[in-house]
């Protein structure tokens, strides 16, 4: 019998959005506990400020057509966004003497994926705050329709994490998704043709997350966890780390545990796709000089098992490796959510009991093999220097925080982002604002160029 979370289901529908300002209400009042007791953000801090203040009068005014476009490195970017916008944004232009209309808020695009792991209600709660769903893993007309309407005719500006995902890291940012540039070129366009004179804007927001106490004890007892699950130790050993006075060389000590674990686990992940499916290893291109690097060997390893690995699930679904490690495990969700929520089975359509057990079997099938993707995509962003470029407590806890998702995943059990590895603040930047009319003119002369410029751009402001 087929396991009721593998079963076969109706197909994905796009989830509009419904805004409701009673919703939005009662999600101000909560956001503060919310905060409070289901995250590790303790304090916000915004730098540039007042070129939100501005640029949000602007939208009010009629002016410009806002977009916001946010790093996120992690799944609790928009609860600290959310404080800005309602409550940050407000404080601050008064203390301008500016007045803004109320409510303050922002509409936004979320991946279509997150009510399936977070409940319907989060669907349903996202709607009502204004947000528009897209499915991130093949041309979405329908999300793409929503989010264009929302830029152009919103009733607040529209907020996108250009990267599509969230990496775990704060000082890299993943390759972005040309969507947003995409949607200001069709704004522009818009707007144009409807004789509108509003200027169409981008403005770039930084995210950052830092420790308020370095939490070097708690890395070791994560280091110390995963030493025992790799059987690299036979027991937890006791924390010898003080967070206040310790020395360079224990930091060292450390890191060259977290690299033997490292090394430990790209070894069993070599070992076992190489005997169980098949896989060949090509060599590693070194050159001289980087023969006894152990970061290099180590980064080109992981290269190497991260394209083995997406290829086992490629096979699987019919797909030729095509772009950067993110598109390639987009195109894979797609893939496997197109054999999980089947055409054939929509709500209003009867079928036979066989047909009904085959796309259960091929719905089990596809949940089994987007496991391999699952596997790669906590590692998008790692690089195998990250940590060594610069010692801090924030890079330390990033990366062992991604070994312990990939260990988890293994032995499949629940994530383990949200472990609690101390208080936060987080740091909110504001960018200077990018104006589409600068790239307007060569976006009528070669699409596909102006795109890619605007968005290489918008990475670089991020």
């Amino acid at each position: 019998m087929a396991n009721s979370s593998n079963q076969a289901q109706p197909p994905l529908e796009y989830i509009a959005p419904q805004f409701n300002s009673l919703v939005l209400k009662l999600a101000k009042i909560v956001l503060p506990w919310w905060l409070k007791l289901q995250t590790n953000i303790d304090q916000i801090e915004v730098d540039n400020i007042d070129i939100l203040v501005k640029s949000y009068q602007q939208f009010q005014r009629g002016k410009i057509r806002l977009l916001l476009a946010f790093r996120h490195p992690k799944v609790d970017d928009p609860l600290a966004l959310a404080k800005l916008f309602w409550h940050l944004l407000p404080q601050e232009a008064k203390k301008q003497n500016i007045t803004l209309d109320t409510p303050v808020h922002v509409h936004f695009v979320y991946d279509r994926g997150i009510p399936l792991w977070a409940g319907k209600w989060a669907g349903w709660l996202f709607s009502r705050l204004g947000g528009s769903s897209i499915l991130r893993g093949k041309l979405d007309l329908l999300g793409l329709k929503g989010a264009r309407n929302l830029f152009v005719n919103g009733k607040f500006p529209l907020a996108i994490a250009p990267e599509g995902a969230t990496n775990g890291h704060n000082d890299i940012i993943s390759p972005l998704e040309p969507g947003i540039a995409q949607l200001s070129f069709w704004c522009a366009e818009d707007l144009q043709k409807d004789n509108r004179e509003e200027k169409v804007v981008i403005l770039p927001i930084g995210v950052k997350y830092y420790y308020l106490d370095e939490p070097w004890s708690e890395i070791e007892a994560i280091l110390s966890k995963l030493e025992i699950d790799c059987g690299l130790v036979t027991q937890t050993s006791k924390p010898v780390i003080n967070n206040e006075n310790i020395s360079v060389e224990e930091i060292k000590k450390l890191y060259a545990r977290l690299i033997n674990i490292s090394e430990y686990l790209l070894s069993e992940i070599e070992k076992f796709y190489t005997r169980f499916y098949h896989q060949k290893l090509s060599p590693l291109e070194l050159e001289e000089n980087e023969e006894k690097d152990p970061n290099k060997i180590l980064s080109l390893r992981l290269k190497r098992i991260l394209n083995v690995v997406l290829n086992v699930a490629e096979n699987y679904f019919y797909l030729k490796p095509k772009g950067e490690i993110t598109d390639r495990c987009r195109r894979l969700e797609q893939a496997a959510w197109d054999d999980i929520y089947q055409q054939e089975l929509k709500e209003d359509e009867q079928i036979s009991a066989i047909k009904q057990g085959l796309a259960n079997h091929i719905a089990e099938e596809a949940q089994l093999h987007i496991w391999h993707m699952r596997i790669v995509e906590s590692f998008v962003a790692v690089t195998g220097y990250y940590v060594k470029e610069k010692l801090t407590a924030e890079r330390f806890a990033e990366t062992v925080l991604i070994l312990c998702d990939l260990v988890s995943k293994i032995k499949g059990e629940n994530a383990t982002e949200s472990q609690n590895l101390g208080q936060q603040k987080v740091s909110l930047t504001m960018g200077k604002p990018m104006s589409i009319k600068d790239y307007f003119q060569d976006y009528k002369t070669n699409r596909r160029q102006a795109v890619d410029k605007l968005t290489k751009d918008l990475q670089s402001a991020l």
